[in-house]
């Protein structure tokens, strides 16, 4: 079983929630953001900083929006959405789909061109609203 490290991630979550960030967010953009450490299937934030790419899917608030985790390992099925970002491949992992605070977002990375951002839009109508 993989260690966990759960202290840690709450004195940083504590730390996290004190500073009271706002950062400015467009629907899009990919950020490095503190997912944190979770149980079970929940997707991972990595290194000392709990953090991984998440997509800004949906800008909810100036304070909150809906984030993707982002993963660099191949998925496939209908959980993961496709896509290039800086010519490397990237999954959206539709699944772990969650609303956050703009308080985690610790640097932005880019933005995802329109026909990127539609692959993503259109996993999640499938997923979540069965469309096809």
């Amino acid at each position: 079983m993989e260690e966990k490290h759960f202290w840690e991630w709450i004195e940083l979550k504590a730390k996290l929630h004190n500073i009271g960030r706002v950062r400015a967010i467009h629907e899009g953009e990919i950020w490095w953001a503190a997912v944190g450490e979770n149980i079970g299937v929940e997707i991972n934030g990595k290194s000392t900083s709990f953090t991984r790419p998440v997509l800004i899917f949906k800008k909810l608030s100036k304070f909150s929006f809906l984030a993707v985790p982002l993963t660099s390992q191949e998925h496939s099925g209908s959980w993961y959405a496709p896509f290039t970002f800086k010519n490397k491949s990237q999954y959206a992992v539709l699944s772990q789909i969650r609303i956050m605070s703009v308080s985690r977002l610790n640097k932005r990375m880019g933005i995802i061109p329109n026909s990127d951002y539609a692959l993503v839009r259109d996993g999640f109508r499938r997923l979540y609203l069965g469309e096809k």
